[in-house]
């Protein structure tokens, strides 16, 4: 499926996910959004010396650190090999908790290819300034947590404040699907992942999921 035609079809089956009553035509609606998404999931492994971590490695709990002036030069080189990762493992966004860096820095591109690199941004220290009231709920999947995905309220905008890696201060708002992204790597810097926000339902269908990387995480530092 091409990625135009794979976006469309998402879009159409996340809205029709919420046309539908509760109930078992909804659910099947939800899990066939979950295994296309998923279908398109790949673990490239190491990538420009990163590799995305899983949970529950410790780095997906622990809050991050701030990165001081003299370390955004650094900070900027990560940047483009995280961006390269996620590209790599088909994705639009990824923190740096992600590859095993507790320092506050994101990189996200909505379109999630190289190709568009217009649209690529770098962000580092955020802040959220501004939160609406409103609120929506979409189905959300992560690189750290393969094989599933739940539905997760927002904000349906946010207004931001970050540094760019040469140290120049920007203010955004992101609205939609950029204020969602934003969002769910923010997350990461505050040692909170997507599982935390799912519904009891939601949270007892991936539970299988959850037993299982957390029987094939390796070390003793496991963080649930």
């Amino acid at each position: 499926m091409s990625r135009v035609v794979r976006i469309l079809f998402l879009c159409l089956m996340s809205r029709l996910v919420w046309t539908f009553p509760t109930g078992v035509w909804r659910q099947g609606l939800k899990r066939v959004l979950a295994a296309t998404q998923m279908s398109e999931e790949v673990d490239p492994g190491k990538i420009a010396g990163l590799e995305i971590v899983k949970y529950p490695h410790p780095s997906l709990r622990r809050k991050s650190e701030v990165i001081p002036p003299e370390a955004f030069g650094e900070a900027h080189a990560i940047a483009r090999r995280m961006l390269e990762l996620m590209y790599e493992a088909n994705g639009v966004g990824l923190a740096a908790p992600q590859v095993g860096i507790s320092k506050r820095l994101m990189v996200f591109n909505p379109e999630g290819r190289k190709e568009r690199w217009l649209d690529e941004v770098i962000l580092v220290n955020p802040q959220v300034v501004e939160t609406s009231s409103g609120r929506d709920t979409d189905v959300e999947g992560c690189l750290s947590f393969p094989g599933m995905q739940g539905d997760v309220e927002r904000h349906k905008w946010i207004k931001v404040e970050a540094l760019t890696p040469k140290g120049r201060k920007i203010k955004k708002k992101y609205e939609g699907y950029l204020a969602r992204i934003f969002q769910h790597e923010y997350d990461h810097l505050e040692g909170v992942v997507y599982v935390d926000h799912l519904s009891k339902a939601d949270r007892d269908e991936v539970q299988p999921v959850l037993d299982d990387l957390i029987q094939a995480y390796k070390g003793n530092d496991k963080a649930l």
